[in-house]
């Protein structure tokens, strides 16, 4: 998780409202109407279920009460905002209440391909379509619950399995591999890496790999880890995942595919 920004999130009115300007309602559409025009043939079908569930607008930035109507009838799920960073108690702590958290803003032209912030159009497009599938949602209600009693190191373990399955998580259908995670299916320019880049490998998932895999916020991602099928979620939800974490911690990190990432200079 980022620790600065230099976005902050919008407060909803007295009716529960976000007002949202002209500008911002036009980089959603943008980002929504390059993005349709890449999920096929990429995005798995489960998301895009989901996606027509939440008939989400296409001129304008949707409001949370808009996406709760649609979550809780599916799943029992709801969206809720929050400011643009959260810390890891507040994150854990919403999951765990099987509510997911929202921040009101979007991102600039300027970070249109990839935003290491999770924007609204992240959140929104990324991950609620697949929060009306029992598998993912029961999943994420798991891993938040795991998350919030876990002690901050074990947290950092739980981290990477958080970012190889619902932010970069592939999927092995019969038609060939493809996205479930909302990383990549929010980002224009992760979604055709992730599925058709050289510079990338795609691993069979195996939760304890997962666990020991670094990764980094601000690159495309190198390596991706592919489930057997979508309800393969389930079964790790079912796994013994703190037991994993403690023999991650024994075995430790596998050595990074990345270079370490350069220091500013002040």
């Amino acid at each position: 998780m980022s620790k600065n920004t230099r976005y902050k999130s919008h407060q909803p009115d007295e009716t529960g409202l976000v007002n949202w300007s002209a500008e911002e309602n036009k980089i959603w559409s943008a980002l929504l109407q390059k993005q349709w025009g890449l999920l096929e043939g990429r995005a798995c079908d489960e998301y895009l279920h989901g996606l027509e569930l939440l008939n989400l607008p296409s001129d304008r930035i949707p409001q949370l009460a808009e996406i709760n109507s649609v979550l809780i009838k599916e799943t029992g799920w709801q969206v809720k905002q929050v400011p643009s960073l959260i810390n890891f108690d507040d994150f854990f702590r919403l999951l765990a209440n099987k509510e997911f958290p929202v921040a009101t803003f979007i991102r600039s032209n300027e970070e249109f391909e990839y935003l290491q912030e999770p924007d609204i159009f992240h959140e929104i497009f990324g991950h609620c379509p697949l929060l009306t599938n029992p598998a993912f949602a029961h999943f994420t209600h798991t891993y938040g619950k795991l998350g919030y009693a876990a002690c901050k190191e074990d947290r950092a373990f739980l981290a990477r399995l958080y970012w190889f399955t619902v932010e970069f998580g592939l999927v092995n259908t019969p038609d060939g591999t493809r996205i479930y995670g909302g990383g990549v299916l929010s980002s224009p320019g992760e979604t055709i890496h992730a599925v058709e880049s050289n510079d990338c490998v795609h691993m069979p998932m195996q939760p304890l790999d997962a666990l020991r895999t670094p990764y980094r916020i601000d690159i495309m991602q190198p390596i991706y880890y592919v489930l057997k099928s979508f309800d393969s979620l389930f079964d790790i939800a079912e796994m013994d995942i703190m037991a994993l974490v403690s023999q991650a911690k024994k075995l430790g990190l596998f050595a990074p595919r990345f270079l370490p990432k350069e220091k500013q200079s002040s």
